[in-house]
């Protein structure tokens, strides 16, 4: 196997500081684009969706789960077929959602294998992510994953339920911690320091923070 150079400290140093200058750079860059995100225009969305859940059948904006916002995962499990390996890896990465729910975010799978497929194996691989079949096929029609997985970013306005972003391919590679979550999202991480069109809603920064099973008591 080929490595890296060996070289003395002063040289790590110079090499490293180098890289941290353009990684700092790219920071900066990726909080621009979270600004703009929470800029970009809305598409308005059918809510007449129908979903089956381990409670029964639902509507797009049930998906919410009373919050404000979805992040919603087309996760590829046909009806006749083995779960996607890309799709279980994703969903092994996504962080507590307690997090997600204090800044009024949901998030949810949605696939067209059945409940009772789907149950035993969220069971094998641990996950609380809530999950469902989409009923039909009007749904992934409609937002072009009908053999293919995606993570859409929605806001709902009472019945009313709008499509803000959506993220494919790769884009999904570097997903899973509440930070890249939040920063997809109209409303953002909601502190202070971002960059957010006026009358929406913020608070100090870190002043939310909590264990993930402080909330509730916080």
């Amino acid at each position: 196997m080929a490595l890296p150079d060996i070289v003395d400290r002063k040289s790590w140093t110079r090499a490293h500081a180098s890289l941290l200058q353009e990684e700092k750079e790219l920071t900066r860059r990726a909080t621009e684009l979270a600004a703009r995100r929470r800029r970009q225009p809305m598409l308005e969305l059918e809510t007449g969706y129908e979903f089956d859940g381990p409670a029964g059948r639902v509507r797009l904006p049930d998906l919410f789960e009373g919050r404000s916002q979805l992040l919603l995962y087309h996760f590829w499990f046909p009806e006749d077929g083995e779960p996607c390996t890309g799709c279980s890896m994703f969903t092994d990465q996504v962080s507590e959602l307690a997090h997600l729910h204090a800044r009024d975010t949901s998030l949810a799978l949605v696939s067209r294998a059945p409940q009772d497929r789907i149950a035993p194996y969220r069971d094998r691989m641990g996950w609380q992510v809530p999950w469902y079949t989409v009923v039909g096929d009007a749904f992934q029609q409609a937002r072009g994953t009908t053999e293919y997985f995606s993570l859409d970013v929605m806001l709902r306005d009472g019945d009313r339920v709008f499509l803000t972003h959506e993220v494919r391919s790769r884009g999904v590679e570097s997903l899973g911690s509440v930070w890249t979550f939040l920063d997809l999202t109209a409303l953002g991480r909601q502190e202070e320091w971002e960059d957010t069109p006026a009358g929406r809603p913020q608070t100090p920064t870190y002043a939310w923070w909590r264990r993930h099973d402080e909330y509730e008591a916080g």
